[in-house]
């Protein structure tokens, strides 16, 4: 009963979120460029049940026609946001200016439309972010990309040949992946088979999409692949140690697991987890390195502010005592395909003595 009550009452708040989201930009723009009721309704219905349709109808169906169209809703839930936030700036122009309002209903879609295809192509192309680093404990230099929050399901198996294929091209060491690496339920090895063709080790910790879909399924198939799971556990490689913890939401998740592990302090150590918390702790038992990602940076304006609400270290390179953070702003997009005011990242590390 109370988790019925409880769905209930999220299906209201979805549907009271719709009403500023998308009932008041078609009926403002439509007040605005005079447009017929019906035609209207043509605009509104389809946009209004979008969401709705993608997140319950399509849930845990796959297929080509299946991605188009919960991709087709999420692209209208980002340009609807872009166009909300651009409507009400013009609402202010159309009371202080003499700015009529069929020339600002055409501003506010021509100007919506231009930052959603800006976003759309920063999303398309992760840009490369090299980060040089130094350490006494290696006895040769390395080099290794990390990418997080690649997003498969929500973006495409050709999105991740391309990036495989980019990636080999960058002739490093190895490959970290820390989480959110799928979204969907049901990703084939078959679609995943471009790690199986990298030539180099990756190694992979768990985000919380993975926990949200077939957890056990995804990991057989990455490992199927020959990715290398880290679970709460670490591995030593070319003299170098590398530990994975899986995604908890427990802010004491990276000090709790690494109570079990046995770093050694004597090489260079790299910690994946997936969420940017537990710095302090990694200084305390000794990890060099720690990779991260889940932030996305924001991924569209003004989304970074909250963001930094929750998170104190949200993108970037961070320190603590003798221990060093990197946060990925993400190499993929969940949700909208769109990023504004920020880039997707392929992040390249050399470390050297």
């Amino acid at each position: 009963m109370k988790q019925k009550k409880g769905l209930n009452l999220f299906i209201i708040i979805v549907l009271l979120l719709h009403i500023p989201l998308f009932v008041y930009p078609v009926l403002r723009l439509s007040q605005w460029l005079e447009l017929s009721s019906l035609m209207t309704m043509l605009v509104l219905i389809p946009v209004f049940f979008s969401q709705i349709f993608a997140r319950r109808v399509l849930v845990n169906k796959v297929g080509p026609i299946v991605f188009v169209m919960r991709n087709t809703a999420d692209f209208l839930l980002g340009y609807f946001f872009v166009l909300l936030v651009v409507l009400v700036l013009f609402e202010i122009l159309v009371l202080i200016t003499t700015i009529s309002v069929n020339v600002a209903a055409q501003s506010v879609i021509n100007i919506s439309s231009a930052f959603v295809l800006f976003g759309a192509v920063s999303a398309m192309r992760p840009k490369l972010v090299n980060i040089k680093l130094q350490s006494d404990k290696l006895l040769k230099p390395i080099k290794f990309i990390q990418i997080s929050d690649v997003h498969i399901g929500s973006r495409s198996v050709r999105f991740l040949e391309t990036l495989m294929t980019r990636i080999e091209s960058l002739d490093v060491d190895f490959l970290c992946i820390t989480g959110d690496f799928i979204d969907q339920p049901n990703i084939s090895a078959d679609k995943l088979k471009s790690l199986g063709a990298y030539t180099k080790p990756i190694y992979y910790c768990t985000g919380n999409h993975e926990r949200y879909e077939d957890l056990n399924d995804i990991l057989q198939r990455l490992e199927f692949h020959g990715v290398h799971v880290l679970r709460n556990r670490a591995i030593n490689t070319n003299e170098i140690q590398i530990i994975g913890i899986d995604d908890q939401e427990d802010a004491l998740q990276v000090n709790k697991q690494l109570e079990n592990i046995t770093v050694n302090r004597d090489v260079f150590s790299i910690l994946l987890y997936h969420r940017p918390v537990g710095l302090e702790a990694c200084d305390e038992h000794g990890i060099d390195l720690m990779l991260s990602g889940h932030t996305h940076g924001g991924q569209i304006v003004p989304f970074n502010f909250l963001v930094n609400r929750v998170f104190e270290r949200t993108s970037g390179l961070y320190s603590h005592g003798s221990s060093s953070l990197y946060v990925s702003a993400g190499t993929g997009t969940w949700g909208p395909m769109i990023r504004l005011g920020t880039r997707s990242e392929i992040t390249m590390f050399e470390i050297s003595r």
